[in-house]
């Protein structure tokens, strides 16, 4: 009897410690990071942001605040090990503003892979990306697929949320309409105010412009990286100046929700592993490959 008590006490108390168990990365001990991998499934977030200019009235981490608070809460409801800040990202665009923190090409890339490759020394076969920086978006594509250059022992996903227009209307009912809402605008602005107010200066929003110049309206077919800079050289794209919480927080649960169904989604996936293995089979012998 006292056999079965001691058993039983022993699954409380583990039950109860893994319920108490952090998603964030950077609290846990080294046996608890242990317990952590497979209660996630071996599935780890990382969120990507940079230090930038957000219009004069958002601080420079705004993008390293948002991926975080969309990771921490989806990882709150299904559990998945947070990666902390990382903010090793493209900004080339806005070396002309104050506070950019702009790493060189070939860093960024190297410090991405080689966290990917940490992870997965420790244990992790499933990476999601949550990037919060639009000036990501090439890079991370590369990225992507340049994974295919070598075989990898995990596999790398990229959360790439759904906007709903209906929870657009939602949040500019409570707000205003941005013709703009690019960068630092109405939609960006409010998130931040329902994730960190003490921080966010709403009041300073209309201090400089955020309309698009246009100064490449003239120029047709044409892709240069000065593309940025000449439509928003203030490096805010948007009119923020009644952006509030209560929008902000109709945006965060919209991506949260997605990202949470996404979650579940990698966990259980075997696809991706299966094609991987496939491929770089096929990509070691390409004439054994069936045509």
């Amino acid at each position: 009897m006292r056999k079965v008590a001691t058993v039983l006490l022993l699954t409380i108390t583990t039950f109860v410690y893994a319920q108490d168990l952090s998603y964030r990365l950077e609290e846990l001990t080294a046996p608890d990071f242990i317990q952590a991998v497979e209660k996630s499934s071996k599935t780890c977030i990382i969120p990507i942001g940079v230090m930038e200019k957000h219009g004069p009235q958002l601080p420079l981490g705004t993008d390293l605040y948002l991926s975080r608070e969309y990771s921490l809460r989806a990882a709150e409801q299904e559990y998945t090990v947070v990666f902390p800040w990382y903010y090793f990202s493209q900004i080339n665009e806005a070396r002309h503003q104050p506070g950019t923190i702009s790493y060189s090409p070939e860093l960024i890339w190297q410090m991405l892979q080689e966290t990917l490759d940490e992870l997965h020394r420790n244990g992790f076969e499933k990476i999601i990306i949550v990037n919060g920086h639009g000036g990501n978006n090439a890079f991370l594509n590369y990225f992507g697929m340049a994974q295919l250059s070598e075989p990898r022992g995990y596999s790398l996903y990229w959360f790439r949320p759904e906007s709903d227009p209906e929870v657009k209307k939602k949040a500019e009912a409570l707000t205003r309409h941005d013709p703009f809402d690019a960068h630092a605008g109405n939609s960006e602005t409010s998130a931040m105010a329902a994730t960190k107010p003490d921080v966010v200066h709403v009041d300073r929003a209309k201090q400089q412009t955020g309309v698009n110049q246009n100064r490449m309206n003239k120029l047709k077919y044409v892709y240069t990286g000065i593309w940025w800079y000449a439509s928003y050289p203030n490096h805010y794209g948007g009119e923020a100046w009644e952006a509030n919480a209560e929008a902000g927080e109709l945006l965060i649960n919209e991506k949260v929700e997605q990202l949470v169904e996404m979650i579940k989604l990698v966990k259980a996936d075997t696809v991706v592993r299966e094609l991987q293995n496939q491929f770089f089979n096929e990509a070691a012998d390409p004439l054994k490959t069936k045509q």
